[in-house]
């Protein structure tokens, strides 16, 4: 059975709940808090990525994700803690190399969170290197990766 959710396009009135998802994701705890200290989505982040969320019927946030076209990467991907293992990852990730697609990108970057790195390997991304740590909020390597555009 299919999740019960929809994918819409985020606005600047979802903001504020974006980056409390963020704030509150427990992937980023411990030696991974400093990289989203005081991480703000905001109405022009917005307004220059394409960012699409995933919400249920009553409108309560799931997971989200922000393609940037140009250089194509995908700059943030979140599922909210007590939404994983229901497929929300995975149907917006399929959404965003739909919409990469639909853009004629041939291909995504992702600079993986290290905990999230066998996730995109799963769904078809190809580890091509890793991201030097960048203190003070980084300092640890990180995977990167891409995602061929299917056409």
């Amino acid at each position: 059975m299919q999740p019960s959710f929809t994918i819409r396009r985020a606005t600047t009135a979802d903001a504020a709940r974006l980056t409390a998802l963020v704030r509150s994701s427990g992937a980023y705890r411990g030696t991974y808090a400093p990289i989203i200290a005081g991480y703000r989505v905001t109405a022009d982040y917005l307004a220059r990525h394409e960012v699409f969320l995933a919400a249920d019927p009553a409108d309560r946030l799931l997971g989200f994700y922000a393609l940037v076209p140009d250089p194509p990467e995908l700059d943030l991907a979140f599922v909210a803690d007590e939404a994983q293992g229901r497929g929300i990852g995975r149907r917006l990730l399929a959404h965003m190399l739909g919409r990469a697609a639909q853009a004629r990108l041939p291909e995504v970057r992702v600079v993986s969170h290290p905990p999230a790195e066998e996730f995109y390997l799963r769904l078809g991304a190809q580890r091509v290197g890793t991201v030097p740590p960048s203190p003070p909020k980084i300092t640890w390597e990180r995977p990167e990766l891409r995602f061929a555009v299917p056409r």
